[in-house]
């Protein structure tokens, strides 16, 4: 009766640690390029805006061509960046610039628009309190207005 006991235990803590430690990794998708078309004109037209954000100013660096994709009044809900082109292209203008830019290498899951807002949401890696290494997610939120982004969510706090 006590082994029975102390068996049924013994499964039930190794189930509910199989619980708790379990994770799929998420995983980009396998063609990122085709996440930012649709068929529907005013929504490939704005994934067009997201995608050049990722890959041209996030990725690339070039924060001389923002005009081209974020208005001068770019509403930041970022609590560490500024809100304004000016704002952001501060504070991440100083970057470096990537020798090529030929395509977006951003570990992308999915793209979502819908009336004018475009959601891209990428893979996050991170370490828990020991030191392990897990995957979520992360996402960047963009109101577009008149073919630029006007406004920016994303998840970040101040640490």
């Amino acid at each position: 009766m006590k082994i029975r006991h102390a068996l049924s235990i013994v499964i039930i803590v190794l189930f509910a640690c199989s619980l708790l430690c379990a994770q799929v990794p998420v995983r980009p998708a396998a063609d990122v390029e085709s996440l930012f078309k649709d068929g529907d004109k005013k929504l490939n037209e704005m994934k067009q805006v997201a995608y050049h954000i990722e890959k041209d100013l996030l990725q690339c660096n070039h924060w001389d061509e923002a005009d081209k994709w974020l208005t001068e009044r770019y509403v930041q809900h970022n609590p560490l960046v500024a809100s304004g082109r000016a704002g952001v292209v501060k504070f991440f203008g100083s970057r470096p610039k990537t020798a090529t830019c030929d395509k977006l290498n951003a570990p992308v899951v999915a793209v979502l628009a819908d009336g004018d807002l475009v959601t891209v949401v990428t893979v996050a890696d991170r370490k828990d309190s020991m030191g392990q290494p897990y995957t979520t997610t992360w996402f960047d939120m963009w109101r577009i207005k008149d073919g630029k982004a006007d406004e920016h969510w994303d998840p970040m706090v101040k640490q």
